[in-house]
C-alpha cells in the first residue's frame, strides 16, 4: 500500500511539471485565449489539492505500518525475554515429547491445547483400519490448521510463530511433518494390520505351549517309571545305626514326588514364560507383561541382593558360632571328668558337675545370642522388634510355673537333698528316685507307681532320705507295743530285744534298744528301736520284726493288750493262739 501511494504521488507531480511548464509556454507565446489559461489554472489547483490529499494518506498509511512494526517488535523482545524463563506444555504421545506450545489460543491454555491435540493424535493413531487419512494444513488468515480428514489436530497461529521465531507456515509445515510421523507409528503399532499379526502370534504361542505341556506329560508319564528303576538299583536304603531312615518304598515314593515336582515346575515355567510372551505381543497389554515380570523378578533380585549383602554378617556369625560351640565342648569334657571323679576340685560334688554344664551352656548360649541378634536381618526393623517384644511377654506371661521348677530343679540340685537311687519319702509318698530332670522329679514307690513331682512342690515341702541316713547313720526302725501290769518289764524288754536280733537286715552295732513310752490306763506302752542299712526294704524289715514279736511274746505267754481289756477276766479267756498256749 505504501509503494502504490509513492507511486502514485510521483506521478502526479511530475503532471503538475508538465502543466506549468505549459503555462509558461503559454504565457511566452501569449497565443492562448484566457479560458484555456483558466482552465489549466483550475485543473492545477485540482491536482494540488489531489496531491495534498494523496500525502495525508501516505503519511497516515505509514504512520499506521510503523506503529504495526513497532508493537510487533515490542512483542517479539517480550516473548524472547520470556523464552528462557517459559518451558511450554509439552505435546507427548506415548511416551514421546513431539513438540511443545507456549502461546494460548483464545480462551485456550497450552496445556488445554496440547491435552487436545494427544486425544486427537492418540485417536487418529490408533483408528482400526488399514490406511490413514491424508494430512494436510488449512490456512486462513488468523491461523493454520493441521488437519486429517475433516478433524482438526492442532492450529497454528501467528503467536505461536512468534515464540517458535518463525513464519506461520513454516511452522505449521514442521508440526505437520512431526505429527504425521508419530500418527504412522501409532498406526504401524496399533493398526488392524498389527492386530492381525498379533492375533496369529498369539495363536501360535498357545499351541506351543499346550504342544510343550502335553509333551512334557507324556515324556514323564513314560519314562518315570523305568528312571525309578534304574536309580533304585543304584541307591542303598539310608540307615543310622540300626534305625532305617529310608528304604526301598521311601525312596521309590520320594522319587516318584521328586519327578512330579519337576514336572510341575516345568509346565509353571512354559506357563510363566508364555504369558508374559502373549502379553508384550499387543501394545495394549505390554506394560502389564513388564508387571507381571516384575512381579516375579524383583522378589528374586530383592532377595539375591539381600543375601549378597548380608555375606559379611553370616560370616561373623558363623565365627561366633563355632567359638562358643568349641568353648561349651571344652567345659562339657572338664563336666564330664568331674562327673567321672577323674577330676576332684575340693568342695565341688561331682554330681554338681552335669548341671553346673547346663547353667554355664544356657548362660554361653544367651551370650552368643545377644551378640548375633544385632547381625540378624532385620533385626533392627520395628516389625522384628516388637514382635521380639510380643514373644518375650507371651513366654515370661505363660511360663511362671516353668521358671519356678527350674530354679527349684537348680536350687536342689545343689542343696543334694538326694540323687538318684535315693529312697525318700515326700507326704505319703515313698519310694525310689529313677529320674531326676530341671523340671520334675519322678519317685517309683513299692506298688511300682511311678509318681512324677514338680520341682517347685518338693522345694517347698519335707523330705527324708533314707538312703543317705542308712549309709551314713543307719536307720532306726521302731514299733511299739502294750503289755498288761502284770507281766514284769524285765521280761518284756528281753523278749522285743529277742525279737529284733532274730530279725534279718537288723544291725547288732550299734545294739538295738527298748523304750517304756507310756503308762496307760490298763497296759503299758513299750517301744522296741532298732538299726538297718536296708532302706530299699524298710517294708519288709517292718513285716518281719512285727512277726518275730509276735512269735516271742505268744512263746513267753505274754498278751499284748491291745485292743485295750482288763488283766482280771474270771470269764474272758487269755488272748493267746491255742499253738503257743499248748507249747
Amino acid at each position: 500500500m505504501l509503494l502504490s501511494a509513492v507511486f502514485m504521488t510521483t506521478v502526479h507531480a511530475q503532471d503538475i511539471q508538465e502543466s506549468e511548464s505549459a503555462v509558461e509556454e503559454i504565457d511566452s507565446l501569449a497565443a492562448v485565449s484566457d479560458s484555456i489559461i483558466n482552465e489549466l489554472r483550475q485543473e492545477i489547483n485540482e491536482l494540488k489539492l489531489r496531491e495534498l490529499i494523496m500525502q495525508q494518506q501516505i503519511d497516515l498509511s505509514e504512520k499506521d505500518d510503523l506503529e504495526d512494526s513497532l508493537r510487533r517488535a515490542t512483542l517479539k523482545a517480550n516473548i524472547d525475554s520470556l523464552r528462557s524463563k517459559t518451558t511450554g506444555a509439552p505435546l507427548v504421545v506415548n511416551g514421546d515429547t513431539l513438540l511443545f506450545v507456549y502461546a494460548r489460543k483464545g480462551g485456550m491454555l497450552p496445556e488445554a491445547r496440547v491435552e487436545d491435540a494427544e486425544e486427537k493424535i492418540l485417536k487418529a493413531g490408533k483408528r482400526m483400519s488399514m490406511f490413514l487419512d491424508s494430512i494436510y494444513i488449512y490456512e486462513s488468515d488468523m491461523q493454520a490448521d493441521i488437519m486429517i480428514g475433516d478433524e482438526v489436530l492442532l492450529s497454528v497461529t501467528d503467536m505461536d510463530a512468534l515464540w517458535n521465531d518463525t513464519e506461520r507456515m513454516v511452522l505449521a509445515v514442521q508440526y505437520k511433518q512431526i505429527i504425521e510421523k508419530k500418527i504412522n507409528e501409532l498406526h504401524d503399532e496399533y493398526g488392524l494390520k498389527q492386530k492381525l499379526k498379533g492375533f496369529a502370534l498369539a495363536l501360535l504361542i498357545i499351541s506351543c505351549l499346550v504342544g510343550l505341556i502335553w509333551g512334557t506329560l507324556w515324556l514323564f508319564g513314560k519314562w518315570k517309571d523305568r528312571l525309578a528303576l534304574k536309580i533304585l538299583k543304584k541307591i542303598k536304603p539310608w540307615q543310622m545305626k540300626n534305625y532305617v531312615l529310608m528304604d526301598i518304598h521311601k525312596l521309590g515314593v520320594l522319587i516318584f514326588v521328586v519327578f512330579n515336582l519337576l514336572k510341575l515346575l516345568f509346565i509353571v515355567v512354559l506357563v510363566l514364560v508364555s504369558i508374559p510372551l502373549l502379553f508384550s505381543i499387543f501394545p495394549e497389554t505390554k506394560d502389564f507383561t513388564f508387571a507381571v515380570l516384575g512381579y516375579l523378578w524383583n522378589p528374586v533380585k530383592h532377595i539375591f541382593g539381600a543375601v549378597v549383602d548380608y555375606i559379611p554378617n553370616l560370616f561373623q556369625i558363623i565365627v561366633i558360632v563355632l567359638c562358643f560351640r568349641y568353648v561349651i565342648k571344652l567345659i562339657r569334657y572338664f563336666a564330664n571328668e568331674i562327673a567321672n571323679e577323674n577330676l576332684k576340685i575340693t568342695g565341688f560334688y561331682p554330681d554338681w558337675a552335669m548341671p553346673t554344664f547346663v547353667i554355664l551352656r544356657i548362660l554361653l548360649y544367651s551370650f552368643m545370642l545377644v551378640m548375633i541378634w544385632p547381625l540378624l536381618p532385620k533385626s533392627d526393623s520395628e516389625i522384628f522388634q516388637g514382635v521380639s517384644v510380643f514373644i518375650g511377654i507371651i513366654v515370661s506371661l505363660g511360663s511362671t510355673s516353668i521358671v519356678g521348677n527350674i530354679m527349684a530343679g537348680l536350687v536342689m540340685t545343689y542343696m543334694r537333698p538326694f540323687r538318684v537311687g535315693d529312697y525318700v519319702c515326700f507326704g505319703d509318698t515313698k519310694g525310689e528316685v529313677v529320674e531326676r530332670t530341671i523340671l520334675v522329679t519322678r519317685i517309683r514307690t513299692l506298688k511300682n507307681e511311678l509318681v512324677t513331682i514338680p520341682n517347685s512342690n518338693l522345694m517347698g515341702s519335707q523330705i527324708s532320705n533314707f538312703t543317705f541316713a542308712a549309709r551314713k547313720y543307719g536307720i532306726i526302725i521302731h514299733t511299739k507295743i502294750t503289755i498288761g501290769y502284770d507281766e514284769p518289764w524285765e521280761k518284756i524288754e528281753k523278749l522285743l530285744l529277742q525279737a529284733a536280733e532274730n530279725t534279718e537286715g537288723i544291725k547288732h552295732n550299734p545294739k538295738p534298744f527298748v523304750n517304756v513310752t507310756a503308762l496307760d490306763d490298763f497296759y503299758v506302752e513299750y517301744e522296741i528301736n532298732a538299726f538297718t542299712d536296708r532302706h530299699k526294704t524298710l517294708p519288709r524289715v517292718y513285716s518281719t520284726l512285727h512277726s518275730n514279736i509276735l512269735d516271742s511274746m505268744h512263746g513267753a505267754g505274754v498278751e499284748i493288750m491291745s485292743p485295750s481289756i482288763f488283766a482280771t477276766r474270771p470269764n474272758i479267756p487269755t488272748q493267746i493262739p491255742p499253738d503257743k498256749k499248748d507249747s
